[in-house]
């Protein structure tokens, strides 16, 4: 049954039913998903504080009273929670693949003791169960002893993956592999269609990504591809389309996650805006539904008159005067140490002590304990700009400062020079009976500085006046009816906000006694603050709701507890809207103990304008309180509507009382012009009273601009002429002129126009079975901006005894709720180990520093979940492929804009011949060997390095072709070959190597070279050798002793068949002997050799080469670099393939020059060794590969000066030549190029070659003709096929190097990729070549010429229809230059873009994976290299990680984050693996194809797996 709507997934007829299969799912997701309505009942019994009282608040009318048992916390209403599982309990549970995770970035696995009885696999990430192919591949044997170790993980917290086949079945038994397919069918039915539902190559899979099916594009056929294949795989490994093993764990979990991207996407979007380019990305349009206000305009809000006192001291240190002479052993301040015992008390005379500071204006700041105090540099940035000088601080804390080894205070991180001061009594004289200090009135000078910490972490200071100062202490006074000698428990920091203003200034105003717990203390003892309340008798208490819960949690010391004498509990954090659950549930339990519900006082508010409001004590007559149930969905569009559904998705807000005396307060519109709010709407709240802060400090542009600002009517006019202060919350005016709050701006997150409150979302998270897997209290949230919108993230500290699946599950289903509750998708989730998040001074969690750590990749968590593809939907528009231009209106279309046709040519050979002779002569290499060998016999030829830089052998003429000789009389006699044999030459790079060569050819044998096995590696290296024998299908083996003994050994016989191979010959010592006669070919077009090459996609291609193609060949490069019998030119190539073989074995032979031959694996020992010999030899030409060239950067980046010294002169170097089959790195070669530059090497000698199978050199820069050029062109314009030049350092420029001079004889053109006309100048096509020196065709085992044949035989659509040409399957373009050429002519500059095969149809357009990848290396420093490649439509990201294992999880976001900022993508599989693991050719080319099937077969030992929603 294939079902229509989900093209991948299908239900084969003998395996499960869909509705048995949603049985079987419903079972084993049974623990996971809540049954009774919303609640799941041990939810209940988790979350039930024991002993708290079953009462019940009386809650709004709206709502039915629920009970209070399952409430916790300062973020929970009881309501909230119940909500949350309904949430879930009505989403249909989806499966999410889990990550996978290897053993020891698991920071605590349960699973560690239980070894599966055979260790020998490497890979046991999450406690997979081996591999699975290698389980299911002996049914029978091995099934005893996996079954026993499974049992133990599975009833132990198995961490093991819910997606892996063999785990997830509800018995808790392993499927026996021998019982049918059903076992496995149920985790692989999705995973097998993949497999099978692709077995045409040439099908693009559905797009799942985006919700279009493309129709089946042709692309190039590829050429066949020869793979060998493990024996012995069974029915569980799958095979995708190209016949490559897949492990289905792999593939199931990747099939998981397409099923959980094809659930609906958010309604489709309408409208699009420009992003400077055609890239359209799409713009949320406001819904036509979405809720509006309707009110009418508000008005200012007046508070009552500040009340005139008739003795009012006129500032803050006359009251303190005046109590210290008239009142001097009044109790001030009474302090506590962490146990709870009064350390000192300090009485309003010896407050006198600190007058001599009066004249300084204090900053309080925070103790810093640490050097990396999270942001410690911001406060010392403020400190500096406050300039700072002197630090006050007592002797406890002095000495608890980190000291430097003088036994002074360090310097923090960013901080001023400071003298720090400790002010304890023992340290300050008494001042003189007759020092007074000087008492002025209040006045517009600072009277202190408080510091504020923004959202995006900067730190500023708040001026606050000698003037508003004494306001502001008298406008709390009015409002909280303080009287003289009343006691007052603080709980809050002192130094700023809420705790200063009532515990230090206004308390001093009024004589009041001061009981002072610190932070410390409520950690040891939470219910400290009660305790003193009682014993102080105390009046008043400031609190924050976090204290309030706390003393829930210490229910065994309640019981003795009486707060009758409260008349005033002050919530400073009254503003979060998430307090009144713990107000509620306080009242709920100490009701019983005294407390009187009215006492509760919520308090707001904000730095800059001090308190905004709060609510008046009883015995001061304000209205009852009031509460709100509120539409949390409206709010996000700034509306408010009462709640009458009893949705789930509601906000309870408590109001904060009315507004200070003598304030007026309006609500403004959050965004843009500062116009007053309607009645129903939603605002940030600003002040206008002689009670606020007066300014950033030294700030002016921030404080006209934010700080305050005129609100101004529908109509624009100012409400006054005094500016407003901005107080950062966002509330409204509800009835009888309560203030209440909804959130803070600091909070807001806007995600597609709507915005939501970071609280309302933390509240949401922590109602989701909150205390099993994370802390309470410590889980962040925070926006960050990727692709023009904010995207939520979610950061929590996980419970070292939570397992990888618990916490998976939390995560998944924190996910739904947040979805459900506020329609909103949150972007990241990370859980991070216990305790490493940044801590704010006072408990709580540095968001901005959280944020930063975040985008810096330092949060290191120990699980990710990244949901891309829920989150974004602002991506442009999918490509739509327009019905094509027909190729002659391309070629009109060109004419009329003025372009030329693009075509090029590199100089007509037949004018550079010298004569009739040299023509027969040159035509057969073997010809011309001998003809050598008659007129120049001694002239030496080759020269081979060894790894010290000596010679260790070397040819001569005559000496080749003698040894030539011998190897012809073997292959004959011994080897009893006929003409036309295939005969593998299987050398180390040499002169054997050379010689053999001419040996077949001297026997009229096809010789194929062949790279030898790697002794050590012989597992994945030996079967290539055997592929290539077989599929080229050599009758003979020629090899060293060496190597011939390996070919025969056990190692051998466990990676391939070693009975099949043909006849081996060694050619060590074989006898001198004469051939009879010397073969010659009868006609040029015989074939001469084969060229064996695995392309970077992973398809071996050979291709053939005639002896006119060959003689061809070397006349162009001879001509290109004007090489003569006198010149030396140095190789540093591997001579198997391609370029590097002919200039290994065929050039010098030709042109008579001498090549000094070094095996690039000799730099593996000695890396100088190709640039010595380049000094020593001073040659003028040389050629080298990526890899080579790499490795010298890395390798001598050091080294240069030492490389001086010992002689190594550059200069005479002229031409560099980087042999290459792709788009040139430039960024490589500049390096090399700086980094050599000291030794005499000019950057214009550094170049690329540019070759291809179908025809193995057709750009080369040789020694004359311009320098190459380099272009930028528009990245986004290449990814629809077009180019479009851009200046350099642009934004998405590209810059692109020309990749050296068209060969002599060769032609180029550009062709359209489907309609095959000819392309206009710079226009992006395929780079289609003609010359001489073309190979002949595909040499396969499958004999399918005819599928290829177009790509050695194409002809144009249109225009010149003649000539035949070869597709090199690259994209280019040609462009004509300014420069002139050695004819004369203007310059012609071919660019290469990249590989065809290699690109990434993804939304319609065509990516680079070179393109992709650099991206993804810049964005962390500890990712050293990268290969993506494309599965099933999801892209996949491999980056190696060079650092800590720790921070492989950072990485998944950055990864996620830079590719969809640059390329518009979404990353769908992140895969972090071990340095050297992305397999590299020896031409320094990534191979991500065999990535891919390492990846799918699981070979690859990742460090984590990523699999993005």
């Amino acid at each position: 049954l294939v079902d229509r709507k989900y093209p991948l997934q299908r239900l084969t007829g003998g395996d499960i039913t869909q509705k048995g299969y949603e049985k079987k799912r419903a079972k084993l997701l049974a623990r996971y998903i809540p049954l009774i309505q919303g609640v799941d009942p041990s939810l209940q019994a988790e979350n039930r504080i024991p002993g708290s009282s079953q009462a019940t608040a009386a809650v709004s009318k709206q709502q039915k009273s629920r009970s209070t048992n399952s409430r916790d916390e300062r973020f929970r209403s009881d309501v909230h929670t119940e909500a949350v599982q309904a949430a879930l309990a009505k989403y249909k549970e989806r499966k999410m693949p889990m990550p996978s995770k290897r053993r020891s970035v698991l920071v605590h696995s349960s699973v560690e003791t239980y070894t599966p009885p055979d260790t020998s696999s490497a890979s046991e990430d999450e406690g997979s169960l081996r591999r699975q192919g290698r389980i299911t591949s002996t049914p029978f044997q091995s099934h005893s002893n996996v079954e026993p170790w499974l049992n133990r993980v599975i009833q132990g917290s198995s961490t093991s993956s819910s997606a892996s086949s063999t785990s997830s079945h509800p018995g808790g038994k392993p499927a026996a592999a021998s019982s049918t397919a059903t076992a496995t069918a149920a985790a692989t039915a999705l995973a097998d269609l993949m497999a099978h539902a692709q077995l045409d190559n040439h099908s693009a899979p559905p797009d799942v990504t985006t919700g279009l099916v493309e129709h089946l594009h042709h692309e190039r056929p590829q050429v066949a591809s020869v793979r060998g294949i493990p024996r012995g795989y069974n029915s569980s490994i799958l095979e995708t389309a190209d016949g490559v093993p897949v492990n289905s764990r792999v593939s199931s979990k990747i099939q998981q996650l397409l099923n959980t991207l094809k659930r609906p996407k958010r309604p489709p979007l309408k409208e699009f805006f420009v992003d400077d380019f055609e890239e359209l990305l799409e713009v949320q349009q406001p819904d036509p539904n979405q809720p509006k206000p309707e009110g009418g305009e508000m008005t200012a809000l007046k508070g009552e008159p500040l009340g005139v006192v008739t003795n009012w001291p006129p500032s803050l240190l006359a009251a303190l005067q005046r109590w210290g002479t008239t009142q001097p052993k009044t109790p001030c301040l009474t302090a506590l140490d962490t146990t709870g015992k009064a350390i000192y008390t300090l009485t309003y005379d010896s407050l006198k002590i600190f007058y001599r500071l009066s004249d300084l204006v204090p900053v309080p700041i925070e103790v810093p304990l640490t050097r990396k105090d999270a942001g410690s540099q911001q406060i010392g940035f403020l400190l500096g700009s406050c300039g700072v000088t002197l630090a006050l601080t007592t002797d406890v804390c002095q000495k608890g400062l980190p000291k430097a080894q003088t036994g002074e205070v360090v310097t923090f991180k960013g901080w001023p020079r400071l003298v720090w001061f400790v002010i304890d009594g023992k340290h300050l004289a008494k001042p003189a009976k007759d020092w007074h200090p000087q008492v002025r009135d209040a006045s517009a000078d600072i009277a202190y500085i408080e510091y504020k910490t923004s959202k995006e972490g900067s730190t500023m200071g708040i001026t606050i006046s000698h003037a508003s100062m004494l306001a502001h202490c008298h406008a709390l006074t009015q409002a909280c009816g303080y009287s003289e000698a009343e006691t007052l428990t603080n709980v809050l920091d002192f130094k700023r906000d809420a705790g200063l203003w009532h515990g230090i200034l206004t308390s001093v105003m009024n004589r009041m006694h001061v009981v002072s717990i610190p932070y410390a203390l409520m950690k040891v003892n939470p219910l400290s603050w009660i305790q003193k309340v009682c014993s102080y008798k105390a009046r008043v208490a400031v609190v924050k709701s976090r204290d309030m819960h706390w003393s829930l949690l210490a229910q065994r010391d309640q019981r003795d507890v009486n707060l009758s004498s409260l008349r005033m509990l002050i919530v400073a954090d009254g503003a979060n809207p998430w307090s009144i659950s713990s107000c509620d549930a306080f009242l709920n339990v100490f009701q019983s103990r005294g407390l009187r519900p009215e006492v509760i006082c919520p308090c707001a508010s904000s730095s800059e304008a001090l308190t905004v409001a709060i609510r008046r004590p009883p015995d001061l007559g304000g209205p009852p309180p009031g509460k709100a149930v509120l539409s949390m969905n409206c709010l996000s569009y700034n509306v408010i509507r009462v709640d009458t559904e009893e949705k789930l998705s509601v906000l309870t807000v408590q109001d904060v009382g009315q507004v200070m005396p003598g304030a007026n307060v309006c609500v403004v519109k959050v965004d843009g012009t500062p116009y007053l709010c309607k009645t129903d709407e939603v605002g940030e709240i600003c002040v206008n009273s002689g009670a606020t802060g007066t300014a950033y400090y030294g700030l002016l542009g921030i404080t006209k601009n934010v700080f305050e600002t005129i609100p101004v009517t529908a109509a624009g006019v100012p409400v006054s002429d005094q500016p407003f202060t901005r107080t950062g919350l966002v509330g409204f005016i509800g009835p009888d002129s309560l203030v209440f709050v909804v959130g803070k701006l600091d909070g807001l997150m806007v995600v597609n126009i709507r915005k939501h409150n970071a609280d309302d979302v933390v509240a949401t998270a922590l109602a989701v079975e909150p205390m099993k897997f994370v802390y309470r209290g410590r889980i962040a949230v925070f926006s960050v901006t990727v692709l023009h919108d904010d995207r939520i993230v979610l950061v929590a500290e996980q419970r070292p005894d939570a397992s990888e699946e618990d916490s998976f599950q939390w995560m998944s289903r924190v996910l739904q709720a947040i979805d459900s509750i506020h329609q909103v998708g949150v972007y990241c989730l990370a859980l991070v180990p216990a305790n490493t998040l940044p801590k704010a001074p006072l408990g709580g969690i540095h968001i901005s520093e959280t944020k930063q750590r975040f985008l810096e990749g330092a949060l290191h968590p120990c699980n990710v979940l990244m949901c891309p593809h829920t989150c974004v939907t602002n991506l442009p528009k999918p490509r739509q492929k327009q019905p094509d231009v027909g190729p002659a209106s391309m070629i009109v279309g060109n004419l009329v804009a003025g372009k030329r046709i693009a075509q090029a040519s590199g100089r007509d050979v037949t004018q550079l011949e010298d004569n009739d002779q040299a023509r027969k002569v040159f035509l057969y290499l073997a010809d011309v060997l001998q003809w050598r060998v008659q007129t120049t016999p001694d002239h030496p030829l080759f020269l081979l390095l060894n790894s010290k830089g000596t010679v260790a052998s070397t040819a001569s003429c005559i000496q080749l072709h003698k040894k030539a000789e011998r190897v012809a009389a073997a292959l004959m006699e011994k080897g009893r070959l006929n003409v036309g044999d295939h005969v593998a030459l299987v050398y180390p790079p040499g002169v054997d190597l050379i010689a053999t060569f001419y040996g077949c050819l001297y026997a009229g044998c096809i010789p194929i070279t062949v790279r030898p096995p790697h002794p050590q590696n012989l597992a994945t290296t030996l079967p290539t050798v055997k592929m290539i024998v077989e599929v080229s299908k050599s009758a003979c083996i020629l090899t060293t002793q060496g190597i011939m003994k390996l070919l025969k050994s056990k190692e051998a016989a466990t990676a391939v068949d070693i009975k099949t191979w043909p006849t081996i010959l060694d050619t060590d010592d074989i006898p001198k002997k004469k051939v009879a006669n010397i073969f010659r070919p009868p006609s040029p077009d015989m074939l001469a050799y084969l060229d064996f090459s695995v392309s970077t996609t992973g398809i071996l291609a050979g291709v053939k080469m005639s002896h006119a193609a060959t003689s061809a060949l070397c006349r162009s490069v001879k001509l290109q670099c004007e090489l003569y019998p006198s010149r030396q030119i140095a190789i540093c190539l591997d001579p198997y393939c391609g370029l590097g073989f002919a200039l290994w074995c065929l050039c010098s032979v030709y042109s008579g020059h001498q090549s000094i031959l070094v095996p690039p694996l000799e730099l593996e020992s000695n890396v100088s060794l190709w640039l010595s010999a380049v000094s020593q030899y001073k040659v003028r030409v040389t050629f080298c590969s990526y890899s080579v060239m790499e490795m010298c950067t890395k390798g001598l980046g050091t080294q240069t000066d030492i490389l001086r010294v010992k002689g190594v002169n550059l200069s005479c170097v002229r031409t560099c030549m980087v042999v290459a089959e792709e788009r040139p790195r430039i960024a490589l070669t500049q390096s090399f190029s700086k980094l050599f530059k000291d030794l005499g090497l000019s950057a214009r000698s550094v170049s690329t070659t540019f070759g291809c199978r179908v025809n193995v050199a057709i750009c080369l820069q040789g020694t004359a003709g311009p320098d190459p050029t380099t272009v930028y062109v528009d990245m986004r314009a290449l990814r629809h096929d077009r180019v479009r030049l851009v200046e350099r350092g642009s934004p998405h420029s590209l810059p692109l190097m020309e990749s050296g001079k068209i060969l002599p004889g060769v032609k180029v053109i550009i062709a359209h990729t489907e309609t095959k006309g000819p392309l206009g100048d710079s226009h992006l096509g395929e780079i289609w070549v003609s010359s001489p020196h073309n190979a002949t065709g595909y040499y396969t085992v499958y004999g399918e010429e005819a599928l290829h044949a177009d790509h050695f035989s194409a002809r144009l659509s249109f225009g010149d229809t003649q000539t035949v040409w070869a597709r090199t399957g690259y994209l280019g373009f040609l462009r004509r230059t300014e420069l002139t050429d050695a004819s004369g002519e203007r310059h012609d500059a071919l660019y290469v873009v990249g590989s065809l095969d290699e690109t990434l149809e993804l939304r319609g357009m065509r990516y680079h994976p070179i393109d992709i990848e650099t991206s993804v290396i810049r964005a962390h420093k500890s990712i050293a290299e990268c290969a993506v490649f494309t599965w099933t439509n999801l892209l996949v990201v491999v980056v190696e990680l060079e650092g800590s294992e720790q921070e492989a999880l950072d990485l998944v976001a950055l990864v996620t984050n830079v590719v969809l900022e640059e390329h518009y993508l979404i990353v769908g599989v992140v895969v972090i693996v071990d340095p050297g693991v992305i397999p590299i050719n020896s031409r320094g080319e990534k191979q991500r194809m065999h990535l891919r099937d390492g990846f799918l077969a699981d070979q690859l030992d990742p460090i984590y797996v990523a699999y993005n929603m």
